[in-house]
């Protein structure tokens, strides 16, 4: 049989290096969710009639229209307002994964993990997933 197993130091040691993992792991995924709570993002459309304001989750927050959208069409002005909100979801992302980077490390597994399914939420399905058929305007309401 193994002698470490049986060494009660040995043990004790390999206790403690874990427990001391365990908590660094615990100390960085706080460190990170701290962080990432504070990221927003401010996104303008390129013909510039809206701008999106999205928090850490992707979520709207606020949404400011420019006085260009009384010449533009409805559907124009709908389309703005997604092409802004997708850009500032992007930044949202982006950032996102470079914070879990840099708090977890880039060879952390669990850092990788969560940078996957925040991208993946932030983002959303992306191209594989897609069966070429997504028209933005089947989207859009009319009021």
């Amino acid at each position: 049989m193994d002698e470490k197993i049986l060494n009660p130091d040995a043990a004790r040691e390999r206790l403690a290096a874990w427990k001391g993992r365990i908590d660094k792991l615990a100390a960085d995924t706080q460190a990170m969710s701290t962080r990432l709570q504070r990221v927003q993002v401010t996104a303008v459309d390129p013909g510039g009639l809206a701008e999106v304001t999205v928090d850490s989750s992707g979520s709207l927050v606020n949404l400011r229209l420019t006085d260009r959208i009384h010449k533009a069409a409805p559907d124009a002005v709908a389309q703005a307002v997604m092409a802004a909100l997708r850009q500032a979801r992007e930044q949202v992302a982006q950032q996102s994964q470079e914070v879990i980077a840099e708090t977890m490390g880039p060879d952390s597994a669990a850092g990788r993990a969560i940078s996957e399914r925040v991208g993946r939420h932030l983002r959303g399905p992306g191209p594989e997933d897609d069966d070429g058929d997504y028209d933005m305007r089947s989207h859009v309401r009319r009021y």
